[in-house]
């Protein structure tokens, strides 16, 4: 049976607010887009006329299949080659959501997507209908089908978990920049000392190339560690000029609400590496590279143009 104009403006109207929720369950705006276009299709085939409450049916069909996909993406990232991370998004993307409370901002940072990873599917379910949508205690187990004392039980399981592994302190834009502008100098110098007293000593960078593009396979552990993996990616040749196709240009971007380096090839992203701060250096950088993975920031990148990048030379 065809939608109505209505029923077709109602779901229009959720769309964003779904593809927010489903981009923080999955970690990937690929995936999220995927899962709401399959939940419209679904609104599409239902008996809609039996739907008492749309929204509430809409958000569990969502829901549920974010649930089956966080499943089945367990078992292939078990043969996912190298490193995984979420997708990176370019903030002021629509997909990132609300971003009102510190909870809303928070649950799409790339440290909280990350651990998330570690929740059960349904324990990642309720943490984000709750902490990012607000979502009340008796929605959330209607839509898991569970009760509410467990759900209760579940977020603050969830919750604990989140906060006593995430807290950070906000950065603004400047101050963001700075943090940019300085890793990429001390990545650009050539030794190894001034990224070493940037990044903290117990520090952590991870690359994401997806078995398409080169990456180290593991976690690089320690400041010191870091610095001269750091130094030898960014030194430039020309071996590496002549694969890259030209020379590098890079870019001060904020992405899911923290501080990143985007390097640039020709008007093409390469990659991202997004750097989390804490007071006492950078603790994490995030290296994405896995084209599969950029799409989106690409495609943001390319509509927003003309952008200034650092005057270095690479």
């Amino acid at each position: 049976m065809s939608l109505s104009s209505h029923e077709a403006d109602l779901f229009q109207g959720l769309r964003g607010r779904f593809e927010a929720i489903a981009y923080r369950l999955l970690g990937s705006a690929v995936d999220a887009e995927d899962a709401v276009q399959e939940t419209f299709l679904r609104w599409h085939a239902a008996e809609r006329e039996r739907i008492e409450t749309p929204e509430a049916w809409l958000t569990k069909v969502l829901t549920n299949l974010c649930l089956n996909q966080l499943t089945s993406a367990r078992a292939r990232r078990e043969t996912y080659v190298g490193q995984w991370l979420p997708e990176p998004v370019l903030s002021g993307d629509p997909i990132l959501g609300p971003a009102d409370t510190v909870e809303q901002r928070e649950s799409v940072s790339l440290a909280i997507l990350t651990l998330l990873e570690r929740l059960s599917p349904k324990e990642r379910a309720v943490y984000v209908l709750r902490a990012a949508f607000g979502y009340r205690h008796r929605e959330i187990a209607e839509i898991l089908e569970i009760s509410e004392a467990n759900c209760q039980q579940i977020y603050r399981r969830a919750k604990q978990h989140v906060t006593t592994e995430s807290s950070r302190a906000p950065v603004d834009a400047a101050a963001a920049q700075g943090i940019v502008r300085e890793f990429l100098t001390a990545a650009l110098s050539g030794d190894t000392e001034p990224l070493i007293r940037l990044l903290t000593g117990d520090a952590v960078s991870i690359a994401d190339g997806g078995g398409r593009v080169p990456a180290r396979r593991g976690p690089v552990l320690g400041g010191f560690a870091i610095a001269r993996y750091l130094g030898s990616l960014f030194r430039p040749t020309d071996a590496k000029r002549a694969f890259l196709g030209g020379e590098v240009s890079f870019y001060s971007v904020t992405v899911n609400g923290g501080p990143a380096l985007l390097a640039e090839v020709g008007g093409q992203v390469l990659g991202v590496f997004c750097l989390d701060p804490v007071p006492g250096g950078i603790q994490a950088v995030r290296i994405q590279v896995n084209p599969d993975k950029l799409g989106r920031i690409r495609r943001r990148w390319a509509a927003t143009a003309p952008h200034h990048p650092f005057p270095v030379e690479w």
